[in-house]
């Protein structure tokens, strides 16, 4: 910022010097062709050397020879959160280091992922990216548990005994599909909902109801 402020002083006093030149020119056609070049060449000069200001960015502007991720922000030396990420709808992402390298969580998973703790809720870190499940979902594995999203059924979060259940009977790509409520408190136990059934898990016993 100090460096473009010297630069711009530097070329307000070339255009200032150069407007000088063309009160001094007096009446002669030459000379003030002169002062007129000059004052040109000055301003010209000046136009090479600012910054430019996008609009729509909130007053951000970009240096030359500098380049600058509009919605981008780094929380931490581990993790990296932007607000114009790809893989999803949601338009946010976050990037966390793992023993696996750096894994990026992103759209409606990244959504579901964040409302339920994210890294510090019982789901944990990311295992793998993000995988395209059947009909057009997505779904990405975690430490503690699996975030599936589907158009139809919404995001929702399968770990646990119920988990192991759905994906023993084909999970996503089964007769159940994609769950379509988190697991919940029932008389017991736990259940999960799924567009074709439920999984209850109650005194230590997993039972699949297909509908």
């Amino acid at each position: 910022m100090n460096h473009f402020a010297r630069r711009t002083a530097a070329g307000s006093a070339a255009v200032l010097a150069a407007a000088g030149l063309l009160l001094a020119a007096g009446c002669s056609d030459e000379n003030t062709d002169k002062a007129k070049d000059a004052v040109a060449s000055a301003t010209s000069a000046i136009g090479g050397a600012g910054t430019t200001t996008e609009p729509g960015m909130g007053g951000m502007t970009t240096t030359p020879g500098s380049e600058t991720t509009p919605g981008s922000e780094t929380t931490s030396g581990s993790e990296t959160t932007s607000g114009a990420a790809g893989g999803g709808a949601a338009g946010e992402s976050t990037t966390i280091s793992t023993p696996n390298g750096d894994i990026t969580v992103s759209g409606k998973v990244y959504k579901k992922y964040v409302a339920a703790g994210g890294a510090n809720s019982p789901l944990g870190a990311p295992e793998e990216a993000q995988e395209s499940g059947p009909n057009g979902g997505q779904y990405q594995d975690f430490t503690g548990g699996t975030v599936y999203w589907s158009q139809d059924s919404g995001a929702h979060i399968v770990w646990g005994e119920i988990r192991e259940a759905w994906e023993e009977n084909g999970g996503a790509n089964g007769t159940l599909g994609y769950p379509t409520s988190d697991e919940k408190d029932i008389p017991g136990g736990k259940q999960s909902d799924f567009t074709g059934g439920t999984i209850t898990w109650v005194n230590g016993e997993t039972t699949v109801t297909p509908k």
